[in-house]
């Protein structure tokens, strides 16, 4: 079983499951003769490998991914791309027990009537957060092409439970700042939020619970004119990339929601020209107008779940025998899926973004 986006004349497809031998992913579309340094592609998939700090599984996957095709002599070739990553730190024995309860809040169920009873569901199979690291190694492919093209993202931990940071300046945020915020253990702009936020997830797995959050995410150097408006806006692109990531659940732009309580003189972005340059005071669009992008930087955020394995009983349905039944979940799970998400989200802006380029 694969999953395939196709994104104008590039497409990204991610294959495996959580406890198979290993996941990957093949990239079609990439222009030929564009030189990538896999130093960098180790250095972004590492920012979403599990930390050793509690925050998150203790799940130890190498994620060292390995090139098949596409790729030779440092540059790539025009072949589609090709990488796996190995899975070699499976614990199956963790879902025997459990193989034919709908665990509350993953796709047991549904997985098990869409695929005829025949879905792994060791770990989530191919629904699983596992899958999430093929993205990454895409997200980082385009990131490096992209920023050839002088353009820079990057995402951020807005929020965590009831503990916030400090968001993006929506008109100046720079590149320092991007640069800076990906290279922080915990990606956060104001660091004194990073006590709060552990202490919060501490106290969720405690409990034997765990908690969501916000990524917010933001591109500069995006020229004016990116996109098309109706089906295949920036907007509409980002969005369908975004929601592969298994635990996503809304996403805004600019001040999204916000938005339905102002008046038009409020939420309008007005124009002026500085050096030449056609920019805008505010940026509560997000720096898309009609599916376009406005030169301003990009901006928006993302909803993250909690974590839906938790260690606390709960209610649910054992599906093979029909009958209720109460569940609790063991193994290794991350209390908080919010840190590691952000290089995901990341990710797949890049992958957005990179195809208007293809």
């Amino acid at each position: 079983m694969s999953s395939t986006i196709n994104l104008g004349n590039l497409s990204v497809s991610v294959f495996g499951e959580s406890h198979g031998p290993a996941v990957g992913t093949v990239i079609d579309g990439l222009p030929s003769g564009r030189e990538l340094s896999l130093d960098k592609i180790y250095d972004f998939m590492s920012r979403r490998a599990p930390k050793k700090d509690g925050t998150s599984t203790f799940r130890n996957e190498k994620d060292m991914p390995e090139i098949l095709s596409g790729f030779y002599k440092g540059k790539t070739t025009g072949e589609a791309l090709c990488a796996v990553i190995r899975n070699n730190d499976r614990h199956s024995s963790d879902y025997e027990s459990i193989s034919s309860l709908a665990r509350p809040g993953h796709a047991d169920y549904t997985g098990y009537v869409r695929y005829n009873r025949s879905n792994d569901l060791r770990g989530g199979g191919h629904f699983s957060g596992r899958l999430t690291a093929p993205l990454v190694f895409a997200g980082a492919v385009c990131s490096q092409l992209l920023e050839k093209m002088g353009i820079i993202t990057a995402a951020h931990i807005y929020s965590i439970g009831n503990e916030k940071d400090t968001g993006f300046d929506p008109v100046n945020v720079g590149r320092d700042m991007l640069n800076t915020v990906k290279t922080r253990y915990l990606p956060l702009i104001d660091e004194t939020a990073d006590e709060r936020m552990r202490a919060a997830i501490d106290k969720a797995r405690e409990n034997k619970d765990s908690l969501g959050g916000i990524v917010e995410c933001a591109a500069v150097g995006v020229p004016a004119g990116i996109g098309s408006p109706t089906f295949d806006g920036l907007e509409n692109r980002i969005s369908q990339t975004v929601f592969s990531v298994p635990a996503v659940k809304g996403i805004e732009f600019g001040i999204g929601f916000e938005a339905a309580s102002l008046y038009g003189s409020q939420n309008n972005d007005e124009f002026y020209i500085d050096d030449k340059c056609i920019k805008t005071r505010t940026n509560n669009a997000g720096g898309i107008l009609g599916g376009i992008s406005n030169g301003m930087p990009l901006i928006f955020r993302t909803a993250i779940k909690p974590t839906p394995s938790i260690a606390k009983a709960q209610n649910t349905v054992d599906f093979i025998k029909n009958e209720n039944a109460v569940i609790e979940i063991k193994g290794r799970h991350d209390p908080c899926i919010v840190p590691r998400a952000v290089p995901c989200i990341e990710a797949a802006l890049n992958i957005a973004l990179m195809s208007y380029f293809c």
